[in-house]
This record gives C-alpha cells, structure tokens and sequence, in this order.
C-alpha cells in the first residue's frame, strides 16, 4: 500500500494515504468527483416505486421532469451494502476514509454510516458535521485539504465536527406545493400563502430544517435572504475578514439558466467574493420543489 514518507528531525515517518469521500447531497457530480479526487455516494430515491441513482440512473432533469408530473418521490438512504462496497473499493488503495454524508438531521444515513464504522478498527472515519448541498461541498474539500497537510483522518472528522455549527442556509422557495406535501405546511396556511403570494425563508443551521421567515413576493423573499446574510456576516461571522475567511456560495433547484439572475446577484450583493453555485441535492429538492434559490455563509476552516 502506497505511503508518503515524511522526513523531521532525522527521522521517518507514515502519512497515512487518506481517501475523503461524501454522497450527492454535496452536490458534486461524479464527473466533478473524479476531478477533484472525491469519491461521491450516489443517493437512493423511489419513483412510483422505482429504484433510481441520483446522477446515475437518474438526472436532475429526469428528477424535475417526474416531479412536475405529479409522481411519487420518495428518499431513502443508501443500502449498507452499497455503502461498504465503496469503501471497500476505496481501502484497496488508501490506508483510511473519511465519509461525510448528509446531515444526521437530514436522513439517518449518517448514523447507519457510523455503525457500519466500528467494523473498521478506525480506518474509516464518518463526519457528522450537519452540512448539506455546497456547505457539505466545502466539507469535503476542507478534509481534502486537511488530509494534504497530514492530518490524520481522526483528526479531521474532529475538526469538521468542532466547527459544524459555522455555516448557515438561507432557502426561499418558490412553491407551497411541496410543503404542504411534506406535511410542513398545513393545506390551509398553503392555500391562503398562495393566495398572498407568500414566500415563506427556511433555515439550515446544524441539524434542522426551519422556518425562518415570511416575505410577500418573489422580490421581497430574495431581499430577506440578501439582509439577514449582510446581518450574520456582522454578527455571527463577525470575526471574518474577507473571503479568504467567510466561503459564500449560492443554490438552487431547477434549472441552471433560470438561477444565474440569483448568482448574479450575491455577487453584486457581495463584491470580491468568489461565489460557486450548485443545484441543492434532490434529497432537499424533494420537499420543496423547482424554482428555490438559497445562500449560504460557512466560516473558512483553517488548514
């Protein structure tokens, strides 16, 4: 097994060779996780009772297609043995694993990940850092960058774990259909929101999916989202000066075309902040529908 030996004091030691893997619900296609080295779990759904794999059997335009016609969409997580024939394929090659899957608050695919776990006398190391769509994105990245400036995988699920709490989702979506389907909206506060044309603004903060605010109109929505960034940025990210410390990035469901308006402007909102944008995962897109536009705000990790 291939080991990078690091030279100190006039000694030699192992770097162990750390694999760093997550699911789709990070947003990083397959393709983008063989570019960037990240190996990416496809997440399971049941349409009308059919088994499909996100970005595998099933595309987000195929997903969106389904969902406007009315099918059944269910999420379910990822079977245990799918999950420990990927990491069995990883350890072929690496010494060990970090896995960070979706929220534990999100799916319980976390918490079966972390018993399947003990069987591996720590060489798979499963991060419960409560992320989803592009803040589980960073995740990622960040224990890549992490594991390059050796530490161990231990050590990064501890320091992913320490600072899960340093990002925040803002989402306005732009239907109660889904709500209301979800039984997150009762069928009469959705009927009279659509009839006021009430955006409702949800959070993401740790391990929930909240209200956080109402707004009337598309217009006034996306301004609630762009104050209470500009308010978090002084408040509960006040200690951050610049990009090189506050990541910003943008989401979406649907189409990409139809949200580059809303990338357009954050990056007006937020100048000299590079901003990335990704669909959210299809696991949060099943209970709110097309036409949603989020931000988010993580505090950089430093490496």
């Amino acid at each position: 097994m291939n080991k990078t030996y690091i030279a100190t004091m006039g000694e030699r030691f192992f770097m162990s060779k750390i694999a760093i893997a997550t699911d789709s619900n990070s947003g990083i296609t397959q393709a983008q996780g063989r570019e960037l080295g990240i190996f990416v779990m496809p997440m399971p759904f049941y349409i009308n009772d059919e088994l499909f794999l996100e970005d595998i059997t099933l595309s987000q335009e195929q997903f969106y297609q389904r969902l406007e016609e009315g099918a059944d969409v269910k999420t379910t997580q990822p079977a245990p043995g799918d999950v420990l024939e990927l990491w069995e394929r990883i350890l072929k090659d690496y010494d060990e694993l970090v896995y960070i899957p979706m929220s534990s608050g999100l799916s319980s695919s976390c918490e079966t990940a972390v018993m399947l776990a003990q069987d591996y006398g720590g060489r798979v190391q499963v991060v419960n850092n409560q992320r989803i769509s592009v803040t589980l994105r960073q995740s990622a990245l960040d224990a890549q960058a992490l594991a390059a400036a050796g530490r161990s995988a231990a050590e990064i699920k501890a320091l992913l774990e320490q600072t899960k709490f340093d990002s925040d989702i803002y989402i306005t979506v732009d239907t109660l259909k889904y709500l209301k389907k979800g039984g997150r909206c009762t069928p009469a506060a959705a009927a009279i929101g659509t009839v006021l044309n009430l955006k409702p603004v949800l959070r993401i903060k740790g391990e929930k999916l909240d209200s956080f605010a109402k707004a009337r109109g598309w217009k006034a929505a996306k301004k609630t989202m762009l104050d209470t960034a500009r308010r978090v940025m002084e408040t509960d990210f006040a200690g951050c000066r610049g990009p090189e410390e506050l990541h910003i990035a943008a989401a979406f469901t649907g189409t990409r075309e139809e949200a580059q308006e809303w990338l357009e402007e954050l990056e007006a909102a937020f100048p000299g902040y590079p901003i990335h944008m990704d669909p959210l995962s299809l696991s949060v897109a099943c209970h709110i529908g097309p036409g949603a536009r989020a931000v988010t705000l993580t505090k950089a990790l430093p490496i």
